[in-house]
């Protein structure tokens, strides 16, 4: 039984793929891509009018070092038909700008939500012009500094599920280009792509060097201007997190720059702190006109090639696994009545907007963001590792889902997931789910009556000769490991009771 998303997983991503060069009707590759990216009902556009000697070349090209993909056998299990909603998406793979995710940030007209990270993946003009070419809707650049950054050799490091990154440490620091060639290259890319949103990312040492980068970045014409108050290995003293994790130097800089230019102002917390809502509030009452968080969690790896001169260090973590660490302190902070006017007296001062980081790989990743509060999202790890190709998919995924709800505008959805997060105390403890076992998924592996017999409430039985589970309901207290570990999806859920 093919596992449709581990065989699409399993796809290498070519350049100029051979799969797609040796099919004479359509694009599986993308196709495929489509599917690793959560992004399946969109697969017709790629493969319509494939016929089966098509696909057949295709998967004869394939280049894949261990076993061929079984495009014709993973293509067949995906429903090519698509929804009707799926189908009337205006957006095809050459208009990567969808009306209807089009929104503004701090007033500022955004073609999309999808913006790149200040990070490695946007160093120079021509990386970020590649970029928005590639449609991207807009950059918070790599954060510029007064100091001569040295780097170290090997900077990235990984820890690898079976076919991508599970997480991604960086060591990282600054741009390496002198500050003027900088924001140069911001003045260029502003005058060149004037549709597109570029945020000059800053860092200074002192208040004068805070004020002369933020000047610089508004006279290069970005758009708003970002203090980095969070890279977590900063080399010298007094900069990055230890400014993010001091809520009152996040107040002063801030209030500093704010005082000083017209530009949006956008200060970026660090998530290496208990508390993300006082640096937060310090900068909600020094003026900012949003924030942008995470950046990366402190961390360490352990790989021997990881080493430099074998020697190791705490640096930057980031990629899939911290999606529901960076989930969590936005939700702090939107569910704050201070920092959010939704949630307190319509007479209130206005109330800052957010920028999602963390772990966005997919269209849902950046839904789960924007449905908590987010205005945009910045990706970072997902490009390091796919490539800017990956807009496509973000594109085109979140506008299907627009679409299929019936959502004429992406504003019409930020934040309206707020509603349902409660504190523990508020949890409804008095009702349970049941856990339901579909036998025509069940293998018989058993792995559910492992999990439960040794990590639950030995609420499910194994009988050995028909390989079987079966669930005990006087035992089962609803707490649904089972239903995680089961590897075909076999257990689902029932509807909820009182408990007994």
């Amino acid at each position: 039984m093919l596992h449709t998303y581990e065989e699409a997983a399993r796809c290498l991503l070519c350049e100029d793929a051979p799969c797609t060069k040796a099919c004479k009707t359509g694009d599986p590759a993308r196709a495929i891509r489509a599917i690793r990216f959560d992004n399946a009902k969109n697969v017709w556009r790629w493969t319509e009018g494939c016929s089966e000697a098509d696909l057949e070349r295709a998967e004869q090209a394939c280049i894949h070092y261990d076993q061929q993909i079984r495009i014709r056998e993973l293509l067949r299990s995906v429903d090519t038909s698509a929804s009707e909603a799926a189908k009337k998406v205006g957006c095809t793979p050459t208009d990567k700008s969808p009306s209807n995710l089009a929104i503004t940030f701090c007033g500022i007209p955004c073609e999309s939500p999808f913006f790149l990270a200040s990070s490695a993946i946007c160093t120079n003009y021509e990386m970020v012009a590649r970029a928005f070419d590639q449609g991207w809707a807009g950059v918070f650049y790599k954060t510029i500094c007064k100091q001569d950054i040295h780097e170290v050799s090997p900077r990235f490091d990984a820890v690898k599920s079976a076919t991508s990154f599970a997480g991604f440490r960086n060591m990282e620091q600054l741009s390496e280009n002198p500050y003027e060639v900088d924001f140069d290259i911001l003045h260029r890319l502003k005058q060149h792509y004037p549709n597109k949103v570029v945020v000059g990312s800053i860092m200074g040492q002192y208040e004068e060097e805070w004020i002369e980068l933020a000047k610089m970045a508004e006279e290069a014409g970005c758009d708003a201007v970002e203090l980095n108050f969070s890279c977590p290995q900063m080399r010298l003293t007094g900069m990055g997190s230890d400014v993010g994790q001091d809520p009152e130097l996040v107040t002063f800089y801030t209030a500093y720059v704010k005082r000083n230019v017209h530009i949006p102002v956008i200060p970026k917390m660090t998530p290496n702190i208990t508390q993300i809502n006082q640096p937060a509030m310090g900068a909600f009452f020094a003026g900012a006109d949003a924030i942008s968080a995470i950046n990366t969690i402190k961390s360490v790896t352990m790989s021997s090639e990881a080493a430099v001169s074998d020697k190791k260090t705490i640096s930057g973590y980031s990629g899939r696994a911290i999606k529901p660490i960076a989930l969590r302190y936005i939700l702090e902070m939107t569910k704050n009545p201070i920092l959010n006017k939704e949630n307190r007296s319509q007479a209130a001062a206005k109330s800052v907007e957010f920028s999602g980081i963390g772990g966005i790989e997919t269209w849902r990743d950046a839904l789960e963001f924007i449905q908590i509060g987010c205005r945009n999202v910045q990706v970072c790890t997902a490009v390091m590792e796919y490539g800017y190709r990956i807009i496509d998919d973000l594109v085109l995924g979140l506008q299907t889902y627009l679409d299929e709800r019936g959502i004429e505008r992406l504003e019409d959805i930020v934040g309206e997931q707020l509603p349902t997060f409660v504190m523990p105390s508020d949890l409804d403890r008095d009702t349970m789910v049941y856990p339901k076992i579909d036998r025509e998924k069940c293998i018989g592996c058993g792995r559910c009556y492992i999990s439960c017999h040794d990590g639950g409430h030995q609420a499910i039985t194994f009988d050995t000769d028909t390989r079987q589970p079966h669930i005990v309901g006087t035992k089962c207290v609803g707490c649904h490991l089972c239903r995680l570990v089961c590897p075909t999806g076999a257990i689902g859920i029932t509807k909820r009771v009182v408990k007994r």
